[in-house]
C-alpha cells in the first residue's frame, strides 16, 4: 500500500490520464503511453480531478492486465507497473505506463494501422498518421544487433534450456521464435548466438588485494552461453561476499559486504545493457572496498545519467531484456537501479554510476569496508557469546565453531561438518578463512590436524 503524501492534485497532462473505472478506451491510453514518452493513468478519480475510489483496487490492476495482455501487439506488459495508492481515505490504482521498445504498440484487432496505432497529443491520445507509423518501425527495426542473423548456424543451448526448466519456462521451437532466437526464415539469430554455447562474448573478473589495481589475487573469464556466465560470476561474487557480525542492542546482525540483490541487480544490467557488437569483454573488478561493473557500450543515444537514476532507460538489447524478463530474472524495464539504490537505503556509503562514450559503470561500495580499514573496530566475536542471541542455532557458523573450540579445547574439521551439518568443501572453507581471519590457528598435519582459538 503506497500512501499518497497529503492530498494529491490529479489534473489530466500529457502525461497523465484520469479514468474514473476502467473502460476500453484505457488501451488506446496505454498505447499512446507507450508509443510517446510514457505516463500515468489514474483509475478511481474522475475527470474533474476528485477522488472517487474503488472497491477492489487489485481486482482492477488484474483486469487491465489481461485486458493490456489479450488486446495490444506487442506485448507491453513489462513496461506496466501498477501501484495501488490512499487518497482521501479511498483506494485508487496508479498504472505507471513506460516507452516500449517494440514501438508502434497498437490494437491486436486494427493493426498497425492509424486506427490501431494512438500517439499522446496534448491531453489526448489520438491515431498516429501513417508517417509516425513507418518512422516508429524503423526506428525499433533499424539495425539491431540482436535480430541479424547469426553467421554462425551451428548452435547448442543446453544451458539456457537448464534455465528456462528451472524456472519452469517453455523453451521450444515455438519460444525460440517467440522470443526471437530465430527469425522468421528459421535462421538462428545474435541473440539465439548470445544463449547459445557458442557466445564469443565473454566477462572477465578480477580481484585485487587492496584498493587498487597493484596487487592481483585472482582473475578469471567466464564464456559460454549468457546463462551460464551469470550463473558462474554470480556464484564467483557471492563466494567472496563475506558476512561479518555487528552487535547492535545486544542484537546479533549479521550483513555481507554487498547486498544480494544489487550485485545481482548489477550483474543483470551488465548483461542486458551491455553493447554486443564490440568484441571486448565486460569487467569485474573486485576490491577491499567496492566492486566496479563495467559493461561495454555507453549509454543510449538521448539519455544521461539523470534519467538512468529514475528509472528511464532505453534498451541496447530489448529482445535479450525480453528473455530475462520471461524468466523472471527482471521484474519490469528499467527498475534494476532503483532496487540497487534501496538495497543501500540505510547505508552511507551510496552506488554511483560513471559513464564515458564507450562505457558504463556501476560501483557498489562494501558495507564492512570501514571495519576492514581499521577506522572502526569490528566487534569481537568474545562480545557475541553473552548476547541475546538466543539459541545457539541462531550464531553465526563462525561463532559455532568458536564457541565448540573453546569449551573442548579444540575441532576438527569432522566436528565442524557434524556441528554446522555441512559438506566437508565447506567445513574446509570455514576453517581456512577462520585461520586467515586470526580467529583460529591450525595445529599438526594431515588426520591429525586440529584447530584451537587464538587467544
Amino acid at each position: 500500500m503506497h500512501k499518497g503524501a497529503g492530498a494529491m492534485f490529479f489534473r489530466e497532462s500529457e502525461t497523465v490520464e484520469l479514468k474514473e473505472a476502467v473502460v476500453d478506451d484505457i488501451k488506446k491510453e496505454i498505447i499512446a503511453f507507450a508509443n510517446c514518452d510514457g505516463g500515468k493513468l489514474y483509475i478511481g478519480i474522475r475527470d474533474d480531478g476528485t477522488v472517487a475510489g474503488l472497491d477492489d483496487p487489485d481486482g482492477v490492476s488484474l483486469q487491465i492486465s489481461n485486458m493490456v495482455r489479450d488486446a495490444i501487439k506487442p506485448d507491453v506488459t513489462m513496461f506496466l507497473h501498477y501501484k495501488t495508492i490512499e487518497e482521501d481515505g479511498k483506494e485508487i490504482v496508479a498504472v505507471e505506463v513506460q516507452r516500449g521498445t517494440d514501438r508502434p504498440y497498437y490494437i491486436a484487432k486494427k493493426g498497425m494501422r492509424p486506427e490501431g496505432v494512438y500517439v499522446r497529443q496534448g491531453y489526448s491520445s489520438v491515431p498516429a498518421t501513417d508517417t509516425a507509423i513507418r518512422r516508429m518501425i524503423k526506428e525499433t527495426d533499424g539495425d539491431r544487433f540482436e535480430a541479424m542473423r547469426c553467421l554462425n548456424q551451428e548452435l547448442t543451448f543446453e544451458a539456457a534450456k537448464k534455465e528456462f526448466a528451472l524456472r519452469k519456462v517453455e523453451f521450444g521451437l515455438q519460444q525460440m521464435r517467440t522470443l526471437k532466437l530465430i527469425d522468421h526464415d528459421n535462421l538462428y539469430t545474435n541473440l539465439g548466438l548470445l544463449l547459445s554455447e557458442q557466445c564469443v562474448h565473454t566477462i572477465k573478473v578480477a580481484v585485487f588485494q587492496g584498493t587498487d589495481q597493484t596487487i592481483f589475487k585472482d582473475r578469471r573469464e567466464f564464456a559460454g552461453s549468457l546463462m551460464q556466465q551469470m550463473n558462474e560470476v554470480y556464484d564467483y561474487i557471492d563466494f567472496r561476499n563475506q558476512t561479518r557480525a555487528t552487535i547492535e542492542k545486544l542484537y546479533r546482525i549479521d550483513v555481507r559486504d554487498y547486498p544480494e540483490i544489487a550485485v545481482r541487480e548489477a550483474l543483470l544490467n551488465l548483461l542486458v545493457h551491455r553493447d554486443y557488437s564490440f568484441s571486448a569483454s565486460s569487467l569485474i573488478s573486485i576490491y577491499a572496498d567496492r566492486i566496479e561493473f563495467v559493461s561495454i557500450g555507453g549509454l543510449m543515444p538521448g539519455i544521461d545519467l539523470e534519467d538512468i537514476m529514475v528509472g528511464i532507460s532505453v534498451c541496447r538489447n530489448q529482445d535479450l531484456a525480453n528473455v530475462f524478463y520471461r524468466l523472471h530474472l527482471i521484474e519490469a524495464y528499467g527498475t534494476g537501479m532503483g532496487k540497487i539504490m534501496r538495497a543501500y537505503k540505510d547505508v552511507e556509503e551510496k552506488p554511483s554510476i560513471e559513464t564515458t562514450k564507450n562505457a558504463f559503470k556501476i560501483i557498489l561500495p562494501n558495507i564492512n569496508a570501514k571495519y576492514e580499514t581499521g577506522k572502526v573496530s569490528a566487534p569481537k566475536a568474545e562480545s557475541i557469546k553473552g548476547s541475546v542471541a538466543g539459541t545457539e542455532k541462531s550464531l553465526g557458523n563462525e561463532e559455532r565453531v568458536l564457541e565448540y573450540a573453546r569449551s573442548h579445547g579444540a575441532i576438527t574439521r569432522n566436528d565442524v561438518i557434524k556441528l554446522l551439518e555441512v559438506s566437508t568443501s565447506t567445513a574446509s572453507r570455514v576453517l581456512r578463512k577462520m585461520v586467515k581471519s586470526n580467529l583460529l590457528k591450525q595445529n599438526g598435519k594431515a588426520r591429525n590436524t586440529n584447530y584451537t582459538v587464538i587467544k
